[in-house]
């Protein structure tokens, strides 16, 4: 495995999950990428998923079954494996540019072919999707909030570092629309959204630095936090519309 920048149980864990995969598919596995917070460096212990792309010769069911109970051992209950066809990733970069944009930016292969080496994503859809994608989480947000206990701080923790992780994917496309280069920090990307787009994003900001020592706040704070996360973010859905 190419070194990490991660805690040493994690990269174990990473690696000992590879291994597994392998001894389950053996040839039918074309490669295991792993992309996002884990590679870029802004990994969270607490809150952070650590995604790792499956591609599969076969991604029908009964190839899938076969990898349920090690997608469900508990010591790996943090790791997100989404599998993939190669067929799959080659046609459909340009049908969801988001997701693959995110994935070539930050990523490292870890066994096989690097599939994402010379692919090249069409942004011919990426306004549409960066605009379907805010709705669809801002709508996801108040669905989720009604369901938790309003008295629940880690359900309203996990609440709002979920949605605020989701959202900085999304602005970082943005930029993209502006014709810039986004820049890799989740901090950074709020706050050049602000300038190219004239819109606020303190509470993105302020959530973002509390996600690193999120015991400080109480129930009030999370509470409060998830209101102004929502209407800043209804403040940058009605600017992406007028793009």
């Amino acid at each position: 495995m190419k070194e990490l920048k991660l805690p040493e149980g994690i990269k174990k864990n990473i690696g000992a999950f590879v291994e597994s995969l392998k001894g389950i598919y053996r040839d039918e596995m074309i490669s295991v990428i792993l992309y996002g917070s884990a590679v870029s460096g802004e990994l969270t212990e607490s809150h952070s998923n650590i995604n790792l792309l499956v591609v599969l010769k076969n991604t029908n069911l009964p190839s899938l079954e076969v990898s349920r109970r090690l997608v469900g051992k508990p010591s790996h209950r943090r790791i997100e494996p989404l599998f993939l066809s190669r067929e799959y990733v080659l046609n459909s970069s340009g049908v969801f540019p988001i997701e693959f944009l995110d994935m070539k930016e930050n990523y490292v292969c870890l066994y096989g072919e690097d599939i994402f080496k010379g692919i090249t994503i069409n942004l011919k859809n990426l306004r549409f999707q960066c605009e379907q994608e805010l709705k669809s989480k801002r709508i996801l947000l108040q669905q989720q909030y009604l369901r938790l206990n309003p008295k629940d701080k880690r359900a309203l923790a996990n609440l709002l570092f979920r949605s605020l992780t989701s959202a900085a994917h999304i602005l970082k496309n943005i930029l993209r629309l502006k014709g810039k280069t986004p820049p890799r920090a989740k901090e950074d990307v709020f706050k050049e959204i602000a300038v190219d787009l004239q819109v606020e994003t303190a509470v993105f900001l302020k959530i973002w630095q509390a996600k690193r020592n999120p015991a400080r706040l109480n129930v009030e704070d999370l509470r409060a936090l998830l209101g102004d996360f929502a209407l800043e973010l209804d403040e940058i859905i009605k600017t992406v519309d007028r793009l």
